[in-house]
């Protein structure tokens, strides 16, 4: 596999407002383009795993990451335009990234991770539970999100902080939380008043 010249990657969209969100201890930042190679390194991150087994050289394997990171952002970029694209970031540190869409009446966690060194530390609860409660207080319906089918410890995390599967797909599984619960709709039954 040989290293593709690729197009400039395209600029973060302003998103809606960022600023709602308070997940200490850590602060959110929107991202910039100078972030990409932040990003990309955090991808690498989340993939490195899928790719011991495989024969490649070391440099095929980076080739191929950064091929998928392209293709990952310029389809984030493109699908979810009024989402909020944020650095996650500890003592002035980039740490993470959380990609949300607060601007329907349930949020959508696009994206969220954190570098390898900083997973395990109660960060990814607390930022998850800052959401919960943000989206209680501007009285959004719920947060939804996507999880890898394989990726057993982020599907236990947001089992223990409430979200229900809401559908599993090939691969991934649609899980929700409600800030509450709904009610029925209401039936029309035929009324025996004459």
């Amino acid at each position: 596999m040989t290293g593709v010249i690729a197009d400039p990657l395209p600029e973060f969209p302003g998103g809606t407002g960022h600023s709602r969100l308070d997940v200490s201890p850590c602060i959110l930042r929107p991202a910039r383009l100078d972030d990409l190679s932040f990003l990309r390194e955090l991808y690498r991150s989340f993939r490195e795993d899928e790719l011991v087994l495989i024969p490649w050289s070391r440099e095929d394997k980076q080739a191929f990451l950064d091929q998928q990171f392209n293709l990952q952002h310029r389809y984030y970029i493109a699908a979810f335009p009024r989402t909020d694209f944020l650095i996650i970031e500890k003592d002035r540190t980039p740490i993470g990234r959380l990609y949300i869409n607060l601007s329907a009446d349930i949020w959508h966690i696009i994206d969220i991770g954190l570098l390898t060194e900083w997973r395990g530390q109660g960060l990814g609860s607390a930022i998850l539970e800052a959401i919960q409660d943000a989206a209680m207080t501007e009285k959004s319906l719920g947060v939804i999100l996507h999880v890898d089918r394989n990726n057993r410890r982020a599907y236990e995390l947001y089992r223990a902080l409430g979200f229900t599967v809401v559908e599993t797909g090939d691969t991934h599984i649609r899980m929700e939380w409600r800030t509450r619960a709904l009610l029925p709709k209401p039936t029309r039954e035929p009324s025996n008043i004459n």
